[in-house]
């Protein structure tokens, strides 16, 4: 069968001719396609994305994925082949978490991607787009979310009731999309406690330089701190997409309950991160107490120190002065040796026992030294 024919051919009698390939996709395909026909689910693999125009024509709905490596320039090639406002790009691309741009015709959102690392959360961007039939992710190599919903996709598809409106196909596409995110988001929280644990086992030992723990505790905090930003980020576009009323979105309450339930589970993941950001907020509290306490156990010994070297000193100094006035010759003629003993033994107690009494007397003797 020649080309021209097969252009000539109603497009569902092309099925066949992918059929054979839709299980068997190169990973360095850069582009997915898979698109709900009359005869059923489409799924194609390719570094082409201009092969797919003519079937999403003829599609009830479609999504592409795209695979790129630079996102501002190739992101502009794919929305200038499928004839989006190529000003719609930039807006999505300079925003810094998310973003959302209503367009009435088309649609574009930035969706945080959280990857974490050990305490190192990076946070990429998954740009949507939406125009009448057609659904389109973009994002780089380090955005893997996706590979999860492209497995299951010609199934999911499937499952969408033909009497559906186009809005609330696409929206159905959308809220699987951002589902996949949020689940993926939601595994960075379950890593960052993970790193918690590991500093919890610095902070008993009590051998643990002060440095080493403050600046793995300033790392969660950080992490936490741009992993929160990162998921309220993701609230604001599914509020925007909840109540902006766009005109691709579907007004189906059934449907849009089901974007509520994502916001609530967001919700529920915020209140989870703050949660821990508070317990690691009393971990240092507690860190900073058990340094006090040690820099007061030090302070109590160097008192208790000097408190004796105290009497120690008073117990030597006046037998010292005593003894100075022994050598004198005159003294010393009318003493004998022992009673010379004798007093210098009394005096070194006498004095040493006054002063401690007095010191004692004071309360300048600290409390007990652990």
């Amino acid at each position: 069968m020649t080309k021209k024919v097969l252009e000539e051919k109603n497009i569902e009698e092309r099925d066949d001719l992918f059929s054979n390939n839709i299980s068997t996709f190169k990973e360095s395909k850069k582009f997915l396609f898979v698109s709900l026909l009359k005869s059923g689910p489409l799924k194609i693999k390719s570094n082409n994305p201009n092969e797919f125009l003519n079937i999403i024509k003829k599609s009830e709905v479609s999504w592409i994925d795209c695979k790129v490596s630079d996102l501002l320039n190739e992101s502009k090639k794919i929305a200038e082949t499928h004839n989006f406002n190529p000003n719609l790009i930039e807006a999505l691309i300079d925003a810094k978490y998310s973003a959302y741009e209503d367009l009435d015709t088309e649609l574009g959102l930035t969706l945080p991607a959280i990857r974490v690392q050990g305490l190192d959360v990076e946070v990429n961007k998954l740009l949507v787009l939406m125009k009448d039939n057609l659904v389109i992710t973009i994002h780089t190599e380090r955005v893997t979310r996706t590979r999860m919903f492209a497995k299951y996709a010609e199934s999911f598809l499937k499952k969408i009731p033909r009497n559906k409106s186009k809005q609330d196909k696409v929206s159905l596409v959308l809220i699987r999309i951002l589902d996949e995110n949020n689940d993926k988001n939601f595994e960075g929280l379950r890593k960052i406690e993970e790193e918690s644990d590991e500093i919890n086992k610095l902070l008993i030992d009590p051998g643990t330089p002060r440095a080493k723990v403050s600046s793995e505790i300033y790392k969660m905090k950080h992490a936490l701190i741009t992993y929160l930003n990162a998921l309220w980020a993701s609230v604001d576009v599914i509020h925007s997409l909840r109540y902006g009323d766009a005109e691709l979105i579907t007004d189906d309450k059934t449907i849009l309950a089901r974007i509520t339930v994502l916001s609530k589970d967001l919700t529920m993941h915020l209140s989870l991160s703050e949660h821990m950001s508070e317990v690691l907020a009393s971990g240092m509290e507690v860190l900073q107490s058990i340094y006090n306490n040690q820099l007061q156990i030090l302070n109590n010994r160097l008192s208790l120190m000097m408190v004796w070297l105290t009497v120690f000193g008073t117990a030597v100094l006046v037998p010292n002065t005593l003894g100075t006035i022994y050598g004198i010759p005159q003294v010393s003629e009318h003493l004998k040796w022992h009673t010379i003993l004798y007093s210098l033994i009394l005096s070194s107690i006498l004095s040493g026992l006054i002063v401690y009494y007095y010191i004692k007397k004071k309360k300048m003797i600290p409390g007990k030294v652990d």
